[in-house]
């Protein structure tokens, strides 16, 4: 599909990186350390400069693991435009729920002098009280159960829960960044979220697709008069399909109006999936538009070569249709496609991401969890967040049920989208 030459698109080009940068940010809190340094040396005391401190509270710390790669680049630093770029930040506790025989947390800890913790409340601050600056939530990975509705009960809730637990004793709150979706239960997802207010400290959550890099690079700009949009993937399905609802929503938020809520959803599998295409009720052209920008896109029909198909389809309450569908027999990537009010043809991007096995998307969000750690205000609202975390659970229910659509005023989700969404723009250096 050719870029559009006429319609609201026509004017896109690419844009330099973020003016505002968590180094510069960190950079200003490191100044404010000195300057309070330098009166306490004209006070005759000794004081020494010291980054912002992080802890890290994950389900596991073994290879390949979301802390692996994410707490990981806090200690090791990673690769920005081909330049190493170390956090100006200081992981100093970890707290790991399970222990793998592949374990990596204990010699991780040893080699790096971070301070291996047996509970939330330690890896905190302890008896001392809240002594760390920002925490790190990534409950990804590990030996947890699944319910009847295909969901892995991570245990987000509870270990935010605990965090929050210290943040109240203490009186004060940090910044607290969750990886992926906020809970498999969207009450409890709720809930974090309305915490997160009452206790007046910032949360950020959320995964790597909505930052990592776009070929073409594309930002729909705030209230475009968006239609229609697809996401298409493939891979596992609760898994994944939390990465394909945050693809398409961090697109759709920027429509006109910005993000007003959502009237319903179903989960369709087989069959069902291409009747529904077939009704009209998702848009085949969009989906050909996205695997036209699918670098993994299989030859043939995609319903000659997926075995079993499964689908998310969205109706907001503006009347903007969304779909997600996962097709793992014809892509491995995710690719975007949208129809805009007025444009020839549809607006497609990939949201690339580079091979393992150093999973360089998780750059781009450790970049963004890193500007929100120094100015304390998540880059990109945690609503949305919120609301594909209800998405995905209520799509899981009516997978289970059959294909039920479901309604439900937890989906009344409302925020401004942001007006730069913190994608990694620029050539991928380090292919």
């Amino acid at each position: 599909m050719a870029f559009p030459t006429r319609g609201p698109f026509a004017s896109l080009h690419r844009r330099g990186f973020l003016a505002s940068s968590a180094a510069l940010a960190a950079g200003a809190w490191l100044t404010r350390n000195a300057e309070s340094m330098a009166d306490d040396d004209a006070a005759g005391e000794a004081a020494a400069p010291s980054l912002p401190r992080v802890a890290a509270i994950n389900t596991v710390y073994r290879f390949r693991s979301h802390a692996y790669h994410i707490a990981g680049r806090f200690i090791k630093g990673y690769s920005r435009e081909g330049v190493h770029h170390q956090p100006p930040f200081k992981l100093v506790r970890m707290y790991n729920d399970q222990y793998p025989e592949n374990d990596l947390g204990r010699q991780v800890c040893e080699k790096h002098g971070i301070e291996l913790c047996s509970t939330v409340a330690d890896a905190l601050g302890g008896p001392n009280g809240l002594d760390v600056d920002a925490v790190l939530l990534i409950a990804e990975h590990g030996d947890y159960p699944e319910n009847e509705y295909g969901q892995i009960l991570y245990p987000r809730y509870e270990l935010f829960q605990q965090i929050v637990e210290v943040f109240r004793r203490g009186g004060r709150g940090v910044p607290v960044f969750n990886d992926k979706h906020l809970s498999y239960d969207h009450r409890r997802a709720a809930e974090m979220v309305a915490t997160a207010r009452e206790l007046n400290f910032g949360l950020m959550a959320g995964s790597s697709l909505p930052v990592t890099w776009r070929r073409p690079e594309i930002e729909p700009p705030l209230d475009t008069p968006f239609t229609e949009g697809l996401v298409c993937y493939g891979g596992s399905v609760e898994v994944y399909f939390i990465h394909g609802l945050e693809t398409l929503q961090c697109m759709l938020e920027r429509r006109a109006g910005s993000e007003t809520g959502i009237a319903r959803v179903q989960c369709l599998a087989g069959d069902a999936v291409w009747r529904a295409g077939d009704e009209g009720r998702w848009n085949w052209d969009l989906l050909r538009a996205a695997l036209a920008r699918s670098p993994s896109n299989n030859t043939g029909e995609p319903r000659d070569n997926v075995l079993k198909p499964y689908a998310i389809l969205i109706e907001y309450l503006d009347g903007t249709r969304g779909t997600v569908l996962n097709l793992p027999e014809q892509v491995s990537d995710f690719t975007f496609a949208a129809q805009v009010r007025g444009a020839d043809e549809p607006l497609s991007t990939c949201f690339y991401l580079p091979d393992p096995p150093g999973a360089k998307y998780f750059d781009p969000l450790t970049w963004n969890i890193e500007r929100f750690f120094a100015t304390g205000t998540p880059p990109y609202p945690v609503e949305r967040t919120l609301l594909t975390s209800t998405v995905l659970d209520l799509a899981m229910h009516s997978l289970h049920d059959g294909g039920a659509t479901m309604e439900s005023a937890a989906l009344d989700v409302r925020y401004q989208a942001p007006a730069d969404s913190g994608f990694f723009r620029g050539r991928y250096t380090d292919a």
